[in-house]
């Protein structure tokens, strides 16, 4: 069996030490990540996924938007530097990728298929799932590291004003990465009994 993307999948992991020392330009990992985008599946190819790419001062704005919406969420002063630490590790990081769906679309093809309209919501967030998988990996095989973060709902309203978003765009999750400058953890795997079954 060949096992190209199996080995690339491997490596996709969840780096959370992430610095700036990438080789690859903004240009280039932009259009890394919009390729593959283009090319994950989605159902009937509606393409409800979207995404906006943040560098630089952009990228630095969304992490602040999070540490200031979270400060009223965080019980003690304490915690809140606990949080904000983290927060400051993505913050250094390259850049993010913010994933979103239009659904727009999604209730366009509910409208469309109405045979299938109550499965477009749950198929747009298997289109996410396979679009964030894929840039993720991606990244990985280019010597990139990330981690995918899910600040949303809180941060909707302030990211959705201080990037220009649609209205009809949900935000879904956030990938920051950057330059690798720690490995990732242990992966553990429950027992495969307990989740497969192979019936011949």
């Amino acid at each position: 069996m060949k096992e190209q993307l199996l080995n690339l999948a491997k490596n996709r992991r969840s780096i959370y030490a992430l610095g700036r020392n990438v080789d690859q330009t903004p240009d280039e990992i932009a259009n890394l990540i919009k390729e593959n985008i283009k090319w994950a599946p989605t159902p009937f190819n509606n393409q409800t996924t979207r995404a906006v790419i943040l560098f630089g001062d952009n990228h630095e704005k969304l992490w602040d938007i999070v540490a200031n919406r979270l400060k009223s969420e965080v019980p003690t002063e304490e915690a809140y530097q606990k949080t904000l630490n983290k927060i400051n590790g993505f913050k250094a990081a390259f850049g993010t990728v913010l994933f979103y769906t239009d659904t727009d679309v999604v209730h366009r093809f509910e409208n469309d298929f109405a045979l299938y309209a109550d499965n477009f919501a749950d198929w747009s967030e298997q289109a996410q799932g396979n679009a964030q998988f894929s840039v993720w990996t991606s990244l990985a095989e280019n010597g990139i590291g990330a981690n995918l973060q899910h600040y949303n709902p809180l941060i909707d309203d302030q990211v959705k004003e201080a990037f220009g978003i649609p209205d009809s765009w949900n935000l879904r999750a956030q990938l920051d990465f950057g330059s690798i400058e720690g490995p990732a953890g242990e992966k553990e795997f429950m027992n495969d009994d307990d989740r497969f079954k192979v019936l011949k």
